[in-house]
């Protein structure tokens, strides 16, 4: 259009003169600044009235209002994703701010890394969008049509390496880890323009620069001039944009939402003038070739994938939308406000859905609608003339001073009145500094800090905090429980017979006894699948434990389910009963491609405990036998001895006999840990521990194996073949062959004395002992041994020797084998003597005793037993090798009748054990 058929044209010409007069490069920047004119002059005279907002803007919502009650549109086409439709009526079980979600854990199109799929759009009451929707709910008559793209566009248009906006993960709070839909966002999208706003505007960030500049200019601005304003900001931020990538994506969605709204027009056959396009002042500005209405240029848009996509309402808050939108901390308490507070000076009364939870009941009336004249010039004078800022307000201010000194006293600050004054005085001259007339929220914080914070104390709300909870707070949404999916409202019912208001957002006391009230008991199960599905604070046991074969009699529980709303209402998005997602869960851990035979067994473990039964646990234990035969690690072989051992003693002890597949995974087992067994002693990754654990799973069911039939050849020749180099697992080896009866106690202590005489093996007999005491877990008989090898170092090695290597000793049991000191201990005590007086005398049971008695060199003694044992000594020498004993067969002393003359002497025993007998 040309200037002199737009009512633009002047503004054009002053933009053009300024840039010829000032600009470095006329030519680029008349381009931008005749385009700026362009763009509102091209949105402004579209058939179909454009309203251009900012996301949780009072002023855009001000304006919603006050344009709402003049033209009473029949349809409003509004920028959210076209499939969150019908979750808009369930906002009025709600307490704002709540977030319209769609969750999504089954892909089908998208890579599975990405899972799960979350899109988040908050909603709060100061934004124009929630003005709309309230609008168009509560008039009858009028249509309220989405028209941007599905949540499942969102994924399809987003770059594959990048699901979505994940760097704000840790700091969204409620939302989670979302994808966020920045309605009407118009932050700049490079770091120079923003940089230059804020050294030029004199503010910190860019929240209080668009507060500044922006919203109080416009929040009692009419709505022509608003419009104007909005359209040429979001021209402006359009232009000097340079990420290609989001470019792209934003105009696909303004080619979608033009193209959704003529069809809705084509088939509806609605006169444009009773509607209106509501979107985000960059949309506003667009270029695309589909925008307008008079448009005949087509755009296709792709089907939905085969994706099932979920829906419902989470809680919000104002953190969590500054997160997602990169806000500054309180901004939006802060905008939370100002809309209150312009709504009581403009004596306006908002929209809101009949019924809002923690919301004042309204009755609006609506006023004949008033029609729109024709396009006027409103920039040139809202540009040419300085803001009409507020005058010093000065009983608010004093207010404020008075309330955040009160507030920091309570907080531990050592303040006064005489800080209020000093509040009160620096926020004027930060105002004044800054060229502003009346302080702002953001002036007065600053005062309050510089003021009041005199120190910092950890665990303290800082001064900046206070602020925000004084202008307004961080206030959380809640959903209803008419809004909530099914499972969360089956979980508040079953969990009624406590009688606590589980919606309150502080943490409640459950006390549970179950003997007293034995119908108590179902709501202690849900508790614990609660505790295993939810965040750690969100249920947290204080009193009671659950573990196979145990059950409290007692319990007592911290709930904080008001706080975390939002994890039961994913919850509900995965299944209809805390009982099928819970087997969901356990089953997708187990068949996850990354899953171990310990993943298997833990599982198998949370079956028994929570749903009981015997079907799910044997699918289950199944599923753990095929992933033990397939591994080639033994990195998880502790965790696996100690859970089947765990699980083993529970069939035992509650099972007639034990599951199938317990069997088949002892079996399995066995042969799967011989034929590792000689790689893992002399692999350089597979430590001690590991090692100690697959023998620890080979000695403890070697019983069971064999009698189900596997051959104890297999093990003895895996430790024949298996030749460690280092030095733990070489005692290891040594230990595992003298539980195999291939190496006597005698010939094992015979070579810890060789490596005690050696001066070359002295520094490495740490690891020696280290190997020695993770060989008390497949061998326990060794435990004596280990204590004495140890005292034998302590008591042999001198001190230039032991103490270099004592700390080394001392770490290396803390970390490798703390959970066998216990038992290592207990050994030491019942070896040592009890008292310190008995210390001086007492002799080590494996010190060789002197041949000192008479009895030693005694005959043999004669009779029975003794030609019993002359006639086979086999068995006596046996014993007397397997327990290290030395010595030589003596000939019985002919004659020697002691045992006779004793029983002649005293014949009342034996007579009266005859009669016994007889």
């Amino acid at each position: 259009m040309t200037g002199q058929t737009s009512p633009f044209g002047a503004l054009r010409e002053q933009l053009l003169d300024a840039a010829a007069a000032f600009a470095d490069s006329p030519v680029t920047v008349s381009d931008i600044l005749s385009g700026l004119v362009d763009d509102v002059d091209r949105a402004l005279r579209e058939e179909l009235e454009i309203f251009p907002v900012c996301h949780h803007s009072p002023a855009s919502a001000l304006a919603m209002v006050r344009r709402l009650r003049e033209k009473q549109p029949k349809v409003i086409y509004l920028e959210l994703c076209e499939d969150l439709q019908p979750l808009l009526t369930e906002l009025r079980n709600c307490r704002l701010p709540v977030a319209v979600q769609a969750f999504a854990t089954e892909l089908d199109g998208f890579p599975l890394p990405w899972a799960p799929l979350s899109v988040v759009a908050p909603i709060t009451e100061a934004s124009a969008e929630y003005q709309a929707i309230s609008y168009a709910l509560e008039t009858p008559g009028v249509e309220l049509v989405l028209v941007d793209r599905s949540t499942d566009h969102v994924f399809q248009w987003a770059p594959r390496e990048e699901p979505g906006n994940k760097e704000h993960a840790e700091e969204a709070g409620l939302h989670g880890d979302a994808v966020g839909i920045e309605l009407g966002d118009l932050r700049p999208r490079f770091a120079e323009l923003e940089e230059h706003l804020l050294h030029h505007g004199k503010v910190r960030h860019w929240s209080e620069w668009w507060d500044q500049y922006v919203e109080q200019p416009l929040s009692g601005a009419d709505y022509d001039t608003y419009r104007q304003v909005m359209v040429l900001i979001g021209s402006l931020f359009r232009r000097l944009d340079r990420d290609g990538g989001r470019r792209s994506v934003d105009e696909d969605r303004e080619r979608y939402m033009w193209t959704r709204m003529r069809e809705h027009l084509a088939g509806s056959g609605t006169n444009p003038a009773d509607c209106l396009y509501v979107c985000g002042a960059f949309h506003a500005a667009s270029h695309v070739e589909q925008f307008g209405l008079k448009s005949t240029a087509t755009f296709e848009i792709t089907p939905r994938t085969g994706t099932k996509w979920l829906y419902g309402l989470i809680p919000s808050s104002h953190s969590a939308i500054e997160a997602q939108f990169g806000l500054a901390s309180g901004s939006v308490s802060i905008a939370a406000a100002t809309w209150d507070k312009a709504l009581t000076r403009g004596k306006l009364t908002p929209f809101q859905l009949a019924g809002q939870r923690g919301a004042r009941k309204r009755v609006t009336k609506l006023p004949a609608p008033v029609p729109q004249g024709e396009v006027a010039d409103r920039l040139t004078g809202f540009l040419s003339r300085p803001p009409a800022l507020d005058e010093l307000d000065e009983a608010e201010l004093l207010g404020w001073s008075v309330d955040i000194v009160r507030l920091a006293r309570r907080n531990g600050y050592l303040a006064s009145t005489a800080d209020a004054i000093a509040v009160f005085e620096t926020s004027i001259l930060l105002a004044g500094m800054r060229n502003r007339a009346r302080p702002t929220p953001y002036d007065f914080q600053d005062a309050a800090v510089t003021c009041i914070e005199k120190d910092v104390v950890p665990g303290r709300r800082d001064v900046r905090r206070l602020c925000e909870i004084m202008l307004g707070g961080d206030r959380v949404g809640e959903v209803g429980y008419d809004a909530l999916p099914p499972l969360a409202r089956d979980v508040y019912d079953r969990l009624a017979p406590l009688g606590l208001d589980l919606e309150k957002r502080t943490i409640q006391r459950a006390l549970l006894d179950l003997n007293a009230d034995p119908e108590l008991a179902p709501c202690s199960d849900l508790l614990w699948m609660l505790r295993y599905l939810l965040p750690r604070d969100a249920v947290r046991p204080i009193m009671g434990e659950r573990r196979l074969g145990e059950r409290s009699i007692q319990e007592s529980w911290d709930l904080a389910f008001g706080k975390h709303q939002r994890s039961i209402i994913e919850l509900g998005y995965e299944g209809v009963t805390i009982e099928q997602v819970l087997e969901q869960r356990l089953r997708r851990s187990v068949w996850d491609p990354k899953a171990t035979a310990a993943v298997a067994l833990a599982a198998v473990e949370d079956a028994v405990l929570f749903l009981g039964g015997r079907r799910f646990a044997d699918e289950l234990g199944q599923r753990a036998v095929e992933l033990l035969s397939t591994e080639r690690s033994v990195d998880d072989a502790p965790e696996v001895l100690r859970r089947i051992r765990r699980l083993m003693s529970y069939y035992r002890a509650h099972e007639p006999e034990l599951p199938a597949w317990c069997e088949e995974f002892a079996t399995s087992g066995y042969a799967h840990y011989c034929t590792l067994l000689p790689t893992a002693f002399v692999a350089d990754d597979t430590g001690t521990r590991q090692v100690a654990a697959m023998l620890g799973f080979l000695f403890s069911m070697e019983s069971l194996a064999l009698s189900l039939g596997c051959d104890r050849a297999q093990l003895e020749l895996a430790v024949q073949q298996s030749h460690p180099e280092a030095p733990d697992k070489v005692a290891l080896l040594w230990a595992a062959r003298s539980q195999l009866g291939l190496l006597s106690l005698a010939q094992l202590r015979a070579r810890c004395d060789e490596l005690l005489a050696n001066p070359l093996v002295v520094p490495s007999f740490p690891l020696y002992i280290l190997g020695f005491v993770q060989a008390m877990e497949p061998v326990p008989a060794l435990s004596g041994f280990v204590v004495e090898v140890i005292s034998k170092a302590f008591g042999q090695l001198p001190d230039r020797v032991l103490l270099p290597w004592l700390p080394k000793l001392i770490t290396s049991l803390r970390d490798q084998a703390g959970e066998l000191m216990p038992a290592l201990v207990r050994e030491a005590g019942r070896t040592f003597p009890g008292t310190l007086a008995a210390v001086d005398g007492w002799v080590p049971p494996w010190t060789a005793r002197p041949a000192t008695t008479v009895a030693a060199a005694a005959p043999a003694a004669s009779g029975p037993v003794a030609e019993l044992l002359l006639g086979h000594p086999a068995a006596c020498d046996a014993v007397a090798g397997l327990l290290g004993c030395e010595g030589s067969w003596q000939a019985p002393a002919p004659g020697r009748g002691e045992v006779a003359a004793l029983l002649a002497g005293h014949p009342e025993p034996a007579l009266a054990l005859a009669g016994l007998l007889a």
